[in-house]
């Protein structure tokens, strides 16, 4: 897949950026450890349709769309683990003798193209497609669910315990969030990639995937790295819960017992961080 012009020079022949614009989100971008692309698409300046057309252009790949309707054979979702479909953004489409072709949002992920080529003994035929129908074909082949968009304020929280959850759920409801609930870490992992959820607040002490683990798992996915985890803790390991969470990119922590208003101050920062983590100025 030879490359050809930069991207940011593709948008702005075809007029969809301005050149100002374009450098703009570049240093931005630079800021941020994320991708021209990505960037521009989170901050609505471009589609995911234009960018995904874009990418294509660049990379001489073809496009697919509605990809969560095409039929999968249940074998092909064997050769790529739900995690790395997720880190990744990709998703098996059919595979015929020795070729694969693959859906992905970003064709410059050479090294994950080269090892999966390497890993199934196939020679990968890549189709350029937009995040959000990677993550609907995810959610529909792999999960079993179906993707949500919501335009409420929502808030995941993660907790075992019934009466600490509710507590949660009943302050911040009364805030005017739209409040999502999960048993355990799995599940709540589940509900991030259908819900998208703005803020996930997270027990340590979730089973199945413990709140460390579920930030490490939301970190290393782009479309969830982002998201600001609040890590709740008991007060006896705080100190110790403390370093590790921050150390693992934690937004926020929080010890029990806590009081409302604890819960509501933290969460109130939480979407401040989330609404001018892209601020350009």
């Amino acid at each position: 897949m030879p490359h050809e012009k930069a991207l940011g020079e593709i948008f702005v022949e075809h007029g969809i950026i301005s050149a100002k614009t374009r450098d703009r989100i570049l240093e931005r971008a630079k800021i941020l450890g994320r991708r021209f692309g990505s960037v521009l698409e989170d901050l609505e300046l471009i589609t995911g349709e234009e960018l995904a057309l874009a990418l294509a252009t660049q990379h001489h790949c073809k496009t697919i769309t509605h990809i969560a309707q095409l039929p999968i054979d249940p074998k092909l979702l064997t050769l790529i683990t739900v995690e790395a479909a997720l880190q990744h953004l990709i998703f098996p489409l059919k595979q015929e003798g020795n070729t694969l072709a693959l859906a992905l949002a970003d064709p410059t992920d050479l090294q994950v193209l080269s090892n999966i080529a390497i890993n199934a003994r196939v020679k990968i035929v890549p189709f350029v497609t937009t995040k959000d129908e990677i993550r609907q074909a995810i959610c529909h082949h792999y999960l079993g669910k179906e993707v949500a968009h919501s335009s409420v304020r929502t808030v995941l929280i993660v907790d075992p315990l019934r009466e600490s959850c509710l507590a949660m759920q009943n302050t911040l409801e009364k805030d005017g969030y739209r409040v999502l609930t999960a048993k355990d870490g799995m599940e709540g992992f589940r509900i991030v990639i259908a819900e998208s959820p703005h803020v996930v607040i997270t027990d340590i002490a979730a089973p199945k995937l413990n709140g460390f683990a579920l930030l490490g798992a939301l970190k290393k996915i782009p479309e969830t790295s982002f998201i600001p985890v609040i890590i709740v803790s008991e007060h006896e390991q705080g100190e110790r819960d403390e370093h590790k969470a921050f150390e693992l990119g934690a937004f926020d922590m929080i010890m029990k017992p806590f009081t409302p208003m604890s819960i509501s101050a933290r969460v109130k920062r939480a979407f401040h961080f989330y609404d001018h983590q892209y601020r350009l100025y």
